[in-house]
């Protein structure tokens, strides 16, 4: 079997797994910790608060949200369905960190994978009505980016994604784009200032307006060089020790 081909299967198969997940035992209760845990560590990794192989010990986190250590397992295993976190036996749990060899292959898949959202999308009769939702998402983001909200900025640019794969209707397409979207948010630049980088917000107008005028060839050549700029700005990092009660728990 190809690298691509063991890339799709493997991200498949945690999409199917994340599919059949008893919901009983992912966070569901708002404002439980559990859920607060599972939102704070989600939302500190996608804006580059925690960085790449930062390790989430138990012990730590049991004593920042003042929970037991099967709630914090529950949460970290919720995580690494999504694709943030990796579980490595006997060591623990680790904000995912993929090779650059990896990241170009995920974006290799989500350049297969969100062509043929685009396709279907643009096939759609009331396609101006079905994307009047993500037209809003761009003017948050937009907003998020004139306001100098960069960790807002940086999670709105990744939800456009799954975001157009909800459209499709397909929830195995959308679990598998969480995930890759996810992994690949991780190992894009930190420290770029966003300005007409990839991701921005006017990129993602412009594959709007391509859906919008039915034109599926336009949005996909847009999608398509929106990603690859995002591929060209994926940097590893290596970041050491990291203290997490500097990052969570702050609402406690």
């Amino acid at each position: 079997m190809s690298k691509s081909l063991k890339l799709i299967a493997g991200v498949a198969d945690a999409a199917l797994t994340e599919q059949k997940s008893d919901k009983s035992e992912r966070p569901a209760r708002k404002g439980s910790v559990e859920d607060r845990m599972y939102h704070e560590i989600y939302d500190a990794i996608m804006e580059h608060r925690l960085p790449p192989r930062t390790k989430l010990t138990e012990h730590s986190l049991c004593e920042i949200y003042a929970t037991a250590r099967h709630t914090v397992r529950k949460v970290l295993s919720h995580l690494a369905a999504d694709g943030m976190v990796d579980l490595e036996p006997n060591r623990g749990a680790f904000i995912a960190s993929p090779s650059t060899d990896e990241a170009h292959d995920m974006f290799e898949l989500r350049q297969m994978l969100e062509r043929a959202v685009l396709d279907k999308l643009a096939a759609m009769p009331d396609v101006k009505t079905v994307i009047a939702p993500l037209r809003k998402m761009v003017a948050s983001e937009r907003k998020a980016f004139l306001t100098h909200d960069r960790p807002t900025w940086i999670r709105l640019s990744a939800e456009f994604h799954t975001a157009l794969a909800e459209l499709s209707g397909n929830a195995l397409l959308v679990n598998m784009m969480r995930r890759l979207v996810s992994r690949t948010t991780l190992m894009i630049a930190s420290v770029e200032a966003p300005g007409n980088n990839a991701c921005s917000f006017d990129e993602h107008e412009e594959i709007l307006d391509a859906l919008e005028q039915g034109d599926a060839a336009l949005a996909q050549s847009r999608m398509a060089h929106h990603l690859g700029a995002c591929a060209d700005r994926v940097q590893p990092d290596d970041p050491g020790a990291f203290d997490l009660r500097s990052v969570l728990g702050r609402s406690t």
